[in-house]
């Protein structure tokens, strides 16, 4: 009998995949990856290892999933070591426990390797700190690519449970989002931040409010991650990773 190691690759960044999850990448026979993983990351593979695509399109999460979960189950039966690399973390909205279920109910050994979540590392490298003295003392992730499946009870519930919410896959449907936020009890003037591919070269910060930002997602796309919350204000005195960026560039202009 074979072994999964099911890994967290992080946001984005190479650098934060954990020294596990790099091992896990090195032993494997087979390496079933995710579309928003760093790709160098498969550098670490051997070179007689097979690599899977796994990418997921919008409509078909579900038709993929039950073809990674057989993958899973056929090479493990065929006694092989496979390293599924999940984007971020494997129980944070990375279907991680569905994939562990199925392995459990196969007689499959496996290992859960935690990768570090675009929750926190996206707003970490934006600036943000999700809690803050005197800002922030509670945070919330929400899954949040189906506002309207949710009650006004549960909107409610959200709105006030914490001081800092962090919404997942929920870009496209944002204006709905706020809409709720507001009917719950929010303030319109409540800050609001969208990151764009944190923690990479390609990231992009836009800040507004819940009335305000609505006007902007334009400029925008997933993967992205939004945080709502006082904490948002830090942003423009603590965005680091922005000026480093801005320094290398200069610096390898001269």
């Amino acid at each position: 009998m074979g072994k999964v190691y099911l890994v967290g690759a992080g946001p984005g960044d190479k650098e934060l995949i954990t020294l596990k999850g790099i091992r896990a990448i090195e032993e494997a026979d087979v390496i079933l990856y995710d579309r928003l993983i760093n790709q160098e990351l498969l550098n670490y593979a051997r070179s007689e290892a097979e690599l899977i695509f796994c990418g997921k399109e919008p409509k078909l999460h579900g038709v993929i999933q039950d073809e990674i979960n057989r993958l899973l189950v056929q090479y493990g039966t065929e006694g092989k070591v496979i390293t599924r690399l999940k984007g971020g973390d494997p129980f944070i909205f990375g279907r991680g426990g569905e994939e562990a279920l199925v392995l459990e109910k196969a007689n499959i050994p496996f290992e859960v390797v935690p990768g570090i979540t675009s929750g926190i590392s996206a707003p970490a490298y934006a600036g943000i700190p999700l809690t803050h003295r005197g800002l922030s003392g509670s945070v919330s992730f929400i899954n949040g690519s189906n506002p309207e499946s949710r009650s006004l009870k549960e909107w409610q519930h959200i709105a006030n449970g914490t001081e800092t919410l962090c919404f997942y896959m929920g870009v496209r449907n944002f204006p709905k989002t706020a809409e709720y936020l507001i009917q719950a009890g929010l303030e319109k003037t409540t800050p609001v931040a969208i990151i764009h591919w944190g923690t990479t070269n390609k990231q992009k910060t836009i800040v507004g409010t819940l009335e305000t930002i609505t006007d902007r997602l334009d400029e925008i796309t997933n993967p992205s991650m939004i945080v709502i919350g006082q904490v948002v204000l830090l942003h423009d005195q603590l965005q680091w990773f922005n000026k480093q960026a801005l320094e290398n560039a200069g610096a390898s202009s001269l």
